[in-house]
Formats: structure tokens, sequence, C-alpha cells
């Protein structure tokens, strides 16, 4: 969408839909390009002025109409698409789509097996919380993690109040073999900001190159 406009993506966005195809198609040649198979289709905000009760039937018929159209599409392509909650409390008061129970009534809506939820624990935690048996609840519905401590949005060992080695331990127990996306802000140097990283790679009796000590 038109950022300077405001726009936060444009696939809830009743008249956008054009222009949702637009830069889907855009969307997919970059992917195809570097590789990436899943796109994030994000589902825009409120229209500004706009009662959010007032317009969100609206919303999610735009909503479950686009992410058909991305399904099907994509399917071509041998991609995912992701649908991510973000919190309104916080980031984004008008975001449209903001809890993990809303995404997953719509992905059950379209009825598509390669749309998939986009799970930032950031978000989740802010909106939510329970976060050990909503990652239960909902992982068959995901496809992406994401992650930030909370409040702050810093790395997973600054201040706040997510348990990351606790959090990581369940996702392993869960089975989740894809990537765990470092959604955060440095609280300064990004490459001195990864010592989380190499620290809990030890604590887990990893080189820092992520391979098993026992392995070599």
């Amino acid at each position: 969408g038109d950022q300077e406009a405001g726009e936060m993506g444009l696939a809830a966005v009743p008249g956008r839909q054009a222009a949702f195809r637009q830069g889907l198609a855009a969307a997919v040649q970059y992917a195809k390009a570097v590789g990436c198979p899943r796109i994030h289709l994000m589902a825009g905000r409120v229209p500004l002025g706009a009662d959010r009760a007032a317009v969100a039937g609206e919303m999610e018929a735009t909503f479950t109409e686009n992410l058909r159209y991305a399904a099907d599409l994509l399917t071509q392509e041998d991609m995912t698409g992701l649908v991510e909650p973000i919190n309104n409390r916080i980031t984004d008061p008008r975001y449209y789509l903001n809890t993990p129970q809303q995404a997953a009534a719509i992905l059950e809506k379209v009825g598509r097996p390669n749309l998939k939820l986009q799970l930032d624990l950031f978000h989740c935690q802010i909106m939510d919380g329970n976060l050990s048996r909503n990652l239960e609840t909902y992982f068959p519905l995901i496809g992406h993690i994401q992650i930030a401590q909370v409040p702050g949005r810093h790395e997973p060992d600054s201040p706040g109040e997510l348990n990351f080695p606790y959090i990581f331990k369940l996702l392993e127990s869960l089975g989740y073999s894809g990537y765990v996306g470092c959604e955060y802000a440095p609280r300064g140097d990004t490459v001195e900001g990864l010592g989380w990283l190499r620290s809990y790679w030890e604590s887990q009796g990893l080189q820092h190159s992520g391979t098993s000590k026992t392995a070599e």
C-alpha cells in the first residue's frame, strides 16, 4: 500500500483489492528472486475515521476474498501465505488483525492449506498472554515464529516479561522446525546484541555455528 498515506498492508481494506493483487504479484517476483517460500499478507488498517465494529464485517469479507485469491496464486508458485496479528494496544491502534484467535477463525473460513499463521510472540503477549497454551493450541496453523522481549521489543535477554529459553524448549518439544525471526529493535550494536544467541547455543551444548559438539 501507500505508506505515506498511512496504509499498512491492503488485504482487508475494502475497495483496495486491485492494488492488493498488484502488490502481491510484485511480492511473488521478489520472493522468487531471493528464494523465499513465504510471503506475509498484511491485513491493513481500519480506515481513518471509521468505527472498527461498524466496518468489521466488510473488512473480514474483503480479507477472506483476498486471502483466497492469494492462496490460489501462491499455490502455483509452491509458496505459503502468512497472516500476522499485530497488537492494537501499543504498536498500531488501527491494525485490523490483532489476535491469534481472530487469525485462526479467518484462516478456517478461508480454508486454504497454504495459508498459515505468522505468530509474533511480542504481539501475542501484549494482546492475550497465555503463550504456552496459545502455542500448543495454534501450533498446527503456525508457519513462522517471531520474537522480541516485552515490553521494550529488544533482544530476548533484555529485561522483560518473557522467558525465552523456556519458549525455545517448548517450540522444540512441539516439533517446530522452521525459522525463528528476530523481530526486535537492538538496544545498541546489532552484532553485539546477538550475544544472547551465542549464550543460548552454549547453554544447549552447541558451537557458535549452531552445530552440535557431540556431532563433530
